[in-house]
């Protein structure tokens, strides 16, 4: 629980850039492209180090990261706000994007220590991050809606918090001296399967974009769709933001039942029709929308990752920094390109590509198999169960086909 409300105080920074793009278009007049590109900043740099990160955490145990890496977060993103260089903004959001990619690797080895191979637990896990993400709007409205973006240091208080959190966790679990170091590669059970988790990795690549670019652009598109104003922007957001979190609950129980490669496909198909609808429903109906593409991009994000450990099972940190790091905030380079052409035709034409990402997704997962299932072209495991053999049943839900093909 500490772990996860830890996770919490880290994410709810990742959230917190997002929710500050509409104060930047408001108060600094700044283009689509420009907004999007303070996403830019602290995505790049992460997406670029948090698999070394990974790396490094599968060589040594590192759990002074856990509190280092949370203030580090918070220190950036406060300053974000403060005097009106844009430099100074951008140096400040990637400042906090390292913060986020020294925590997640080490972070995720730990809960995983903790959950003692549970994708359930990881669920758990996981939701202290998405709630983090859904508390993003709600407490960058409070502070900068009232004060402006100079009270943006106050936005640190819950980085604060973590250090707590992260130290007091911390003593509760046996993390060792030394991980990797101690166990060579060729003694820990299983074979690493590049070729799926390069798969997955992509399918996490098309998500990521999708739900990036929904949450750089949703609360200003809500406003133009519905005419609500910044309260009806704020909803939409926290919606975004909110359903994750539910959605990640749902994941792990349904993968805990059906099996997480049918749960992963569906979630992908169902992101279609929801993204569709976010784009093109009109009025307050696109709440509803808003909720369900939170919903079909979050049910698989913590399976995301036990899967990707399970792929790489002696590059466990590896594994974590690819799937919750280079994979998934790599969608913020595509902010920029989505501004661009927001600011050349219209948000709505700028979202629509967003539709045909998901079913991208779904076709790079639709021939994957669980790890230690023998296939085609995929190494068979030398021994020792993966989480997915932690009391989950075989899939019950029927193979997903593509539209029209009939089933034989």
């Amino acid at each position: 629980m500490l772990l996860s409300l830890g996770h919490a105080c880290v994410d709810v920074y990742q959230g917190a850039v997002a929710s500050l793009v509409p104060f930047f278009v408001s108060e600094r007049a700044y283009t689509y492209a420009a907004a999007s590109g303070v996403v830019l900043a602290a995505s790049l740099l992460s997406s670029v180090v948090q698999p070394l990160f990974g790396a490094l955490t599968d060589t040594w145990a590192m759990p002074w990261l856990l509190p280092v890496s949370t203030l580090v977060c918070g220190a950036g993103v406060a300053l974000a706000g403060v005097g009106g260089s844009y430099a100074l903004t951008l140096a400040a959001v990637a400042v906090s994007g390292i913060g986020v990619a020294a925590y997640h690797p080490e972070a995720a080895r730990v809960a995983r220590r903790a959950a003692r191979g549970s994708h359930t637990a990881m669920g758990w896990f996981s939701l202290g991050g998405n709630l983090g993400f859904a508390t993003a709007p709600l407490m960058v409205s409070a502070v900068v809606a009232t004060g402006g973006l100079g009270a943006s240091p106050l936005l640190v208080v819950p980085a604060l918090a973590g250090v707590v959190l992260c130290v007091a966790a911390l003593r509760g679990v046996d993390v060792p001296a030394a991980t990797a170091a101690d166990t060579p590669a060729a003694q820990v059970p299983g074979r690493d399967d590049w070729a799926s988790f390069l798969r997955l990795s992509g399918a996490i690549v098309c998500r990521s974009i999708v739900f990036v670019g929904l949450s750089v652009f949703i609360s200003l598109y809500v406003r133009l769709r519905t005419g609500g104003g910044e309260v009806s922007g704020t909803a939409a957001l926290f919606v975004l933001y909110l359903g994750g979190a539910v959605g990640t609950v749902i994941g792990g129980r349904l993968a805990a039942r059906h099996g997480r490669i049918p749960v992963v496909q569906w979630s992908y198909a169902l992101s279609v029709i929801a993204v569709a609808g976010v784009v093109y429903v009109p009025g307050p109906l696109v709440h509803a929308f808003v909720a369900l593409a939170s919903a079909g991009l979050y049910v698989p994000f913590s399976l995301h990752v036990t899967l990707g450990q399970d792929y790489l099972p002696r590059r466990v940190g590896t594994a974590s920094g690819i799937t919750l790091g280079l994979a998934v905030s790599i969608g913020g380079v595509a902010g920029p390109l989505i501004g661009a052409v927001a600011d050349a035709t219209s948000l709505q034409t700028a979202l629509a590509p967003l539709i045909a990402l998901p079913a991208v997704g779904w076709l790079l997962l639709r021939t994957l198999k669980e790890p230690g299932t023998p296939g085609p072209g995929r190494p068979t495991p030398t021994g020792g169960p993966t989480s997915a053999d932690a009391g989950a049943p075989a899939a019950t839900l029927p193979p997903l086909r593509p539209p029209g093909k009939p089933t034989r």
